[in-house]
């Protein structure tokens, strides 16, 4: 009866720190989307870690171009889209977000997004959720 009411407070226990990561985790990719779509720098400091290494697949005229982001140019493009209202993302843009796997520190997230496919890898440091590692791909 002992180990079966551990159990429970144990599995509940879990539960609820799961939930809260999940939440945490959700947010930093929500900062993540909308400090690119909107163009705003706090979510994105908010959001990576000094670390970042983005590297990514888009589609030009003559085939798939690859970019590269450091903290540094994530930053600089959110600037840009505040400082040119054209290129922010439309209002009603896609921002889907699917944890595809959490554990205590590390967690690897799916984002569809209106230029394509983002995949993020999350680090937790101290008790805040951010973005190490991103890998896109344009949809075209």
């Amino acid at each position: 009866m002992k180990k079966s009411i551990l159990l429970v407070l144990s599995l509940f226990c879990f539960c609820m720190v799961y939930s809260q990561d999940k939440d945490k985790i959700e947010r930093a990719a929500l900062d993540y989307i909308e400090g690119f779509y909107e163009g705003d720098t706090l979510k994105i400091k908010r959001s990576i870690h000094p670390d970042l290494s983005k590297l990514g697949y888009g589609s030009s005229s003559r085939g798939s171009k690859e970019h590269v982001m450091t903290y540094e140019r994530a930053i600089g493009f959110a600037r840009d889209v505040a400082s040119n209202p054209e290129w922010a993302a439309p209002k009603d843009a896609v921002k889907k977000i699917e944890i595809l796997d959490a554990q205590d520190k590390i967690a690897c997230v799916k984002l569809t997004l209106y230029w394509g496919i983002d995949y993020l890898l999350m680090v937790k440091y101290d008790d805040t959720w951010m973005i190490s590692k991103v890998l896109w791909q344009s949809l075209e």
